[in-house]
C-alpha cells in the first residue's frame, strides 16, 4: 500500500491513529491553568469545566517544579507566580476538591518532581474513593528536554532516567490508563528550534527513554502503549499540519523497525498540542487571537488528541478569566462550527502537504542518524549538541525579523502607536502568605516520626540502585512529607546536575 493511500488507524498512522478520528470523538479540550494558590486554581478549573472544557491541565509554580518548598529561601518571590504551589498532599487535596477524578482527564506539566505529584494525585483519588485503574491523564515526566531547552532539572540524567522508568513500571501494574510520559517538543520549539528539529530532538529523547525502559526489563509492547508526545503549533499552517502527520509516521517506524514493537498501540504517536507561546506578541494583543486560531486549526487538521489554546494576553501576564474563556471558545468554534471534524485527514493527497510531510520525515531521520553517531540523546546533551543547534536556529529566526525578511504583524510591519492598557491578571501577596501558613500547620500537625521513617526508607531504596522508588514516594506522600523533603532526600543520594 502506498503511503498516499494509507488508511487512518493503520500503520504507520500518517493519516491518524483512529479510523474515524473526530467523527466519533473530539479531541480533549484543555486549558493550561494554575496560579496563586490551590484554592484560586481550583476555582479556575471548576469554571473552565463549567464552560465546556473536557480535561484539566495543571501548571505548577517554579519551586514545585524544581523540588523546593514554599518556605525555602530560594522560593521567595516565586510562590504561585507561574503556576500553583504544591508543598504537601494537603495542597493537592484542595486543588482537586469537588472535581471527580474518575470523570476528568488530568494533564500535569511536571518533570523533575513528576513522581511526587503523581503519587499525590493517586492518594487524592483514593481519598475520593476512586481506584487507580480509573485514573486517566498524563504527566509530562520528560526530564531530558529540561537539560536541552527549559532548565527545571534537579538530578543528573541517569538518576532522572531511573525515576522515569520506575514510574513506567509502577503505572504498568497500578495505574494502567495513565500516560506515563509526554515527550515534549513544545519547549524545544519555544527555545527557537525549527519544525524538523522539534521532531528530531524529541524523538531522540524518546529513543533514550525506550532504551532505558528496555534496560530496566520492561516490555516494549506494554510500556510503549502509554508513551505520548507534546507538540507546538506555530503559524506556518501547512508546515505544521505536515509536521503532525510526519510525527506519527516517524515514531511508528522507530518503534517497529528499531525496537521490534508488535502492538499497534505501542507504535502510535499520540500527542497533545499547545499553540505557540513564543509567537504571541505584546503589541496589538488582539492579533494573538488570529494567530492562535490558525495554530489550533493546524493541530486539528493534523490530528491531535488534545489541545490547549493560548490566551491573547499571555505575552503580558497570566491569562484573565475572560481571555481563558475566549481561548477555549476558539477550540469549540473549530470543533463544532467549522466542519473540519467531519473529515479524516482532509488534506491527505494534497501535493503541498504530502511533499512537506516527506521532507520533514527525511530531515528528522538525518538528524537522528547524526545523534546516534554522537552516542545518543544523553551524550548529545552533555556535549551541548542540541543546545547549539537550537541556538543557531533561534539566532537565524531573529535576524530574519530584524532585517524584515520575516514579517511579524504589529512588531516589524503594520505597527501603530498604542495607548491601550489591557486588563491583566495581577497576583497579590496574600495567597503566598496563606501557602506558608498552611505548610507550617501541616508540618506541625502531621506525624513527623512517620515522615522521617518514610524518608529513611526512600534513602535506602535510592542507594540500592535497583529498588523501585515510587512505592516509597507514595508512602512519604501519605504521611504529608513535602516536595522539598522528598526531593532533598533524593538530592542527598543522586546529587544535583550542573549544566554547561
Amino acid at each position: 500500500m502506498s503511503k498516499h493511500t494509507e488508511q487512518a488507524g493503520q500503520y504507520p498512522f500518517t493519516r491518524g491513529i483512529y479510523s474515524e478520528m473526530y467523527r466519533s470523538r473530539k479531541w480533549t479540550m484543555r486549558q493550561y491553568a494554575g496560579f496563586s494558590s490551590a484554592e484560586d486554581s481550583n476555582t479556575r478549573y471548576r469554571y473552565l469545566l463549567d464552560q465546556g472544557q473536557t480535561g484539566l491541565s495543571v501548571a505548577f509554580d517554579l519551586p514545585t517544579q524544581i523540588g523546593y518548598d514554599s518556605d525555602d529561601p530560594l522560593s521567595e518571590g516565586e510562590i504561585g507566580k507561574v503556576g500553583v504551589p504544591i508543598d504537601t498532599l494537603a495542597d493537592m487535596e484542595i486543588l482537586f476538591q469537588g472535581i471527580p477524578l474518575d470523570k476528568v482527564s488530568t494533564s500535569m506539566t511536571i518533570n523533575s518532581t513528576a513522581a511526587i505529584l503523581l503519587a499525590m494525585y493517586q492518594v487524592v483519588a483514593e481519598k475520593q474513593g476512586v481506584s487507580s485503574d480509573q485514573l486517566r491523564g498524563t504527566i509530562q515526566n520528560d526530564v531530558l528536554k529540561e537539560y536541552i531547552a527549559r532548565g527545571t532539572y534537579i538530578y543528573p540524567p541517569q538518576a532522572s532516567l531511573r525515576l522515569i522508568t520506575d514510574i513506567f513500571s509502577y503505572c504498568n501494574d497500578h495505574i494502567p490508563n495513565w500516560n506515563t510520559i509526554s515527550i515534549s517538543g513544545y519547549h524545544i520549539r519555544e527555545a527557537g528550534s525549527t519544525a524538523a528539529q522539534e521532531l528530531a530532538f524529541t524523538f531522540a529523547n524518546g529513543i533514550a527513554y525506550v532504551e532505558a525502559a528496555l534496560a530496566a526489563g520492561l516490555d516494549i509492547d506494554k510500556f510503549g502503549a502509554r508513551l505520548s508526545f507534546f507538540w507546538n503549533a506555530h503559524n506556518d499552517l501547512f508546515e505544521e499540519i505536515a509536521k503532525f502527520r510526519a510525527s506519527r509516521r516517524i515514531w511508528a517506524k522507530i518503534m517497529q523497525e528499531r525496537f521490534g514493537a508488535t502492538n499497534p498501540k505501542a507504535m502510535m504517536c499520540r500527542f497533545h498540542t499547545q499553540t505557540g507561546g513564543s509567537t504571541l506578541t505584546a503589541q496589538q494583543i488582539d492579533n494573538n487571537v488570529v494567530r492562535v486560531t490558525l495554530q489550533a486549526l493546524a493541530a486539528v487538521l493534523g490530528g491531535t488528541q488534545s489541545l490547549h489554546t493560548n490566551s491573547r494576553d499571555e505575552a503580558l501576564a497570566l491569562p484573565t478569566e475572560a481571555s481563558a474563556r475566549l481561548a477555549l471558545r476558539t477550540q469549540q468554534v473549530i470543533g463544532f462550527e467549522s466542519g473540519v471534524t467531519n473529515y479524516v485527514d482532509p488534506l491527505a493527497g494534497s501535493e503541498v502537504v504530502e511533499k512537506l510531510t516527506d521532507k520533514l520525515e527525511e530531515e528528522v531521520f538525518t538528524y537522528l542518524k547524526n545523534i546516534d553517531e554522537i552516542g545518543g540523546a544523553v551524550k548529545a546533551i552533555e556535549i551541548g549538541y542540541f543546545q547549539n543547534e537550537i541556538g543557531n536556529s533561534a539566532y537565524q529566526y531573529q535576524q530574519e525579523i530584524e532585517k524584515r525578511d520575516r514579517t511579524i504583524v504589529g512588531v516589524n510591519q503594520f505597527t501603530m502607536d498604542e495607548d491601550i492598557q489591557p486588563e491583566i491578571l495581577e497576583l497579590g501577596t496574600k495567597a503566598a502568605q496563606r501557602q506558608l501558613t498552611r505548610l507550617q500547620q501541616v508540618k506541625n500537625e502531621r506525624n513527623n516520626q512517620a515522615v522521617q521513617t518514610a524518608l529513611a526508607k526512600l534513602t535506602r531504596a535510592a542507594q540500592s540502585n535497583t529498588e523501585n522508588l515510587f512505592p516509597h514516594i507514595i508512602t512519604a506522600v501519605r504521611e504529608y512529607a513535602s516536595i522539598g523533603e522528598i526531593s532533598n532526600t533524593l538530592r542527598a543520594v543522586f546529587g544535583e546536575y550542573q549544566g554547561n
